[in-house]
């Protein structure tokens, strides 16, 4: 297997920077010729040419740029590696946060906006399911994983959980819809269509069991498993929905929903899942501190 030398990745992104040999050798105290036969070095061993001449300088091929971006990620990557490992705490810091792809993106937001445009911060961002988010949890290429759903937890799991926020859950419609003020929870639910979170979610087995007490069947006009959706469907009006109010703040605001009523002993937990790590990201550190301190056994 080819390795890759990093001494010739770095003197390609010195020249795609310059855009010429003789300025990139000269800021490197290299001649042009000896620069010349390094970055000849690097295109047999990636089997692509990474530049085209242009006139009097040198242009990226499609597999120069691609080749620059992840040159760029991986220097990045080192200087992050020894700001860590120092405890320099220098440059530009990144934060991996792993978030469930049906997690409220208002959330989302809330809990990241201590360290959204930083100069020092990139935030990188990925949602999908729990399952794979874990997964990279547990190869290190995720400080942390925000989540709805707590992991199950015994002597032998690895996985710090921290309930961040726990939030009240509404029924929420359209003014229109809702009608007049101070309308009864029991003919809200019996006489209009719901918008419900699917059953295998906790949320939906708390409002089942709040219906059977109230001897309510509901009217299901949907379900789903993701929280963007349920507020799209409030929106368009398909009925009443079953929503943490904080996924439809921007609308509560605007006036285009209405929060009918507060489903009492109903809540939505939102949790950071963590590993006990020798060297924890500090920018994680900050964001948990500013949420109550409260571990899940």
């Amino acid at each position: 297997m080819a390795i890759l030398n990093l001494h010739h990745l770095r003197l390609f992104r010195a020249v795609a920077r310059d855009g010429t040999l003789t300025g990139a050798a000269r800021a490197l105290n290299l001649s042009q010729s000896a620069l010349s036969t390094q970055i000849k070095a690097l295109e047999a061993a990636l089997g692509h040419a990474l530049f085209e001449r242009r006139g009097r300088g040198l242009v990226l091929t499609e597999a120069g740029r691609i080749a620059l971006d992840h040159a760029e990620t991986i220097f990045r990557t080192s200087e992050d590696l020894l700001a860590t490992l120092r405890g320099s705490g220098g440059g530009r810091r990144a934060l991996r946060v792993g978030a469930l792809a049906t997690l409220s993106r208002n959330f989302q937001i809330a809990f990241l906006r201590p360290v959204v445009g930083r100069a020092d911060v990139e935030v990188v961002l990925r949602s999908g399911a729990q399952a794979e988010l874990l997964r990279g949890l547990d190869a290190l290429s995720l400080d942390v994983v925000l989540t709805n759903l707590a992991p199950a937890r015994d002597a032998a799991s690895p996985y710090l959980i921290r309930r961040l926020a726990e939030q009240p859950v509404s029924l929420v419609g359209t003014a229109d819809r809702i009608g007049r003020p101070e309308r009864p929870l029991a003919d809200l639910l019996a006489a209009e269509p719901l918008i419900l979170p699917t059953p295998e979610t906790a949320l939906r087995a708390a409002f089942d069991a709040l219906a059977a007490g109230l001897s309510v069947t509901p009217q299901i006009a949907a379900e789903a498993d993701d929280m963007a959706m349920l507020r799209l469907l409030a929106r368009q009006d398909a009925g009443l929905a079953v929503i943490p109010p904080i996924v439809v703040r921007d609308e509560l605001l605007s006036g285009s929903l209405v929060e009918a009523a507060q489903l009492d002993g109903i809540a939505e937990s939102f949790f950071a899942v963590t590993l006990q790590r020798r060297f924890p990201n500090p920018l994680l550190a900050e964001l948990l501190a500013r949420s109550p301190d409260a571990a899940v056994p």
